[in-house]
């Protein structure tokens, strides 16, 4: 666990969408992702776990608001961490753990303009809180009190893929030095959550 946690000990990571052939003619398949260092290296991978019948007809009759699960993979395709999405119509959550240890969880709040979510530690305690402008909807920043220290940003992938496709690539950008690995997996996790709340197509579309 170690070794796979001091991968997240570096600047900036990259999230890119991973897309199935069968994608392309209308089936939705379990999303998966690789998540490299700016050089293209790859570090992490993840996957929703869901398979079967089951699993697609909750993806298109429930959406966003289903029920599943993310694990979070090193190179060595060892399981890091994971995410938990419990069945929610308000107010969407996400728990994070590492191997049964709890990490802490992103707690959606009410909010009119802005998609803002609490970022809580393993015993509930606020310790960072994600709020994203009305004038800059793919940019997912993260405050400590009034000071940012990491930031989630879609990159536009091109007309064809941002029209026809759920492909989408995320930066996801460490920017104080002083996180520690359980903020740094909540703020990886929260790049994945942020793209199956907003960026998935949603079953009536």
């Amino acid at each position: 666990m170690t070794t796979a946690l001091s991968r997240l000990a570096v600047p900036e990571l990259y999230v890119r969408q991973k897309r199935e052939l069968a994608e392309f003619f209308g089936f939705e398949t379990r999303n998966k992702y690789a998540i490299s260092t700016p050089d293209r290296h790859e570090v992490f991978y993840a996957a929703e776990q869901r398979s079967g019948l089951l699993g697609m007809l909750a993806i298109y009759l429930l959406g966003h608001w289903r029920s599943f699960d993310i694990a979070f993979f090193d190179d060595q395709r060892a399981e890091a961490f994971r995410a938990h999405h419990p069945f929610r119509f308000f107010f969407q959550r996400l728990e994070v753990s590492a191997h049964g240890r709890p990490i802490g969880a992103l707690q959606q709040r009410f909010s009119v303009f802005t998609k803002r979510f609490d970022v809580l530690d393993a015993n509930g305690a606020l310790v960072l809180e994600m709020k994203s402008g009305l004038l800059k909807p793919w940019t997912f920043p993260f405050f400590r009190g009034e000071r940012q220290v990491a930031v989630i940003e879609k990159k536009w992938s091109g007309v064809l893929t941002e029209m026809f496709t759920d492909k989408d690539n995320f930066r996801v950008a460490f920017e104080d030095p002083a996180l520690t690995d359980d903020q740094r997996m909540l703020v990886l996790a929260a790049a994945v959550f942020v793209d199956l709340q907003y960026f998935e197509r949603k079953a009536q579309s």
